[in-house]
């Protein structure tokens, strides 16, 4: 089955070259199904990329999921072309009275830049708190998980001495669990960020469970215990060369980073690199798709929230 986009939006193309099947807002007018409604909150400055990056992978499932665009209205970023911005995204104030089944929030070139001193914190912190009435499951992406996880539960992220960019090998710490369902039992996962959590900041509080670890890259997936937010510190959805597209930029900065770890072969950046984790990102968007959001939303969609109500009441 498809995602659903916008007439147009130019990941389109890309994504049908690919032969991933893509349907248009003309055309889901006249399927009789329940689409997933997912919002996706991107924050990236290349918004472009990102689309495209994890609408690949939302598009691999048997599910239609109807996808809408949402950037800050306080903040306009500017490396967009407005008119992307005009014709594919909404903003807050459009959507603040709907219910959605998912929501992806974004990661951010952030990481130097305290959460009250960014732009966009007090609305970020708005559609956060939003979201616990309005979305079944949010899914925290990087920067977006480190937001997350300062916001509603007070962590906050200490720095590498120097930034940590590679694929490192990683252990589910619950492999029953429905996110790693047809997952190895050593997955690798790409990583480019310069701040982390202390594990024991997330094992120490009781509506947290880590999902995921690395020796190397430390914490990677948390949830809450109750499943409805899932907190993501690595970038499964990164295409092939992402991470040397990062480098060179880097390098053209005259910022010397390092070379991305077990990345290229043998460590020379003029050979290509080698995927090893994208069967692992797809199976990880499909499951979350699947078994926190579609297997466990309510079918009637202004439903949604009512669980967190009463939880509030009693």
């Amino acid at each position: 089955m498809p995602i659903k986009i916008k007439d147009s939006l130019p990941a389109q193309e890309i994504l049908e070259n690919e032969n991933i099947f893509v349907m248009t807002e003309f055309r889901a007018m006249h399927q009789d199904i329940r689409p997933l409604n997912v919002l996706i909150l991107n924050l990236m400055p290349n918004k472009e990329v990102t689309e495209t990056q994890i609408l690949r992978k939302l598009s691999n499932s048997p599910l239609q999921v109807n996808v809408e665009l949402l950037q800050t209205a306080s903040y306009t970023p500017t490396h967009v072309d407005t008119n992307h911005l005009e014709s594919f995204y909404t903003t807050f104030d459009m959507i603040k009275d709907r219910k959605f089944d998912g929501m992806i929030i974004t990661g951010a070139p952030l990481a130097y830049v305290e959460y009250e001193d960014v732009a966009y914190w007090p609305e970020l912190c708005q559609i956060m708190d939003w979201a616990k009435k309005h979305v079944h499951c949010t899914f925290f992406l990087c920067w977006g998980a480190f937001a997350g996880l300062y916001h509603h539960f007070g962590i906050h992220h200490k720095f590498y001495e120097n930034k940590l960019s590679g694929i490192y090998p990683h252990k589910a710490l619950k492999p029953t669990s429905p996110l790693f369902r047809g997952f190895d039992d050593i997955f690798y996962a790409p990583h480019s960020r310069e701040i982390y959590v202390e594990k024991e900041d997330v094992e120490n509080n009781k509506d947290l469970e880590l999902m995921a670890y690395s020796d190397e890259a430390g914490v990677t997936i948390v949830k809450t215990e109750d499943s409805r937010m899932v907190f993501v510190l690595c970038h499964l959805e990164y295409d092939a060369e992402t991470l040397l597209e990062e480098y060179l930029r880097d390098k053209n900065k005259g910022l010397d980073p390092k070379i991305p770890e077990n990345y290229f072969p043998d460590d020379d950046p003029s050979k290509k690199p080698i995927v090893n984790w994208r069967s692992t990102g797809q199976l990880f968007y499909t499951n979350w798709l699947n078994y926190y959001v579609y297997q466990a939303t309510p079918y009637d969609v202004e439903s949604i929230g009512d669980e967190e109500e009463k939880g509030q009441k009693d």
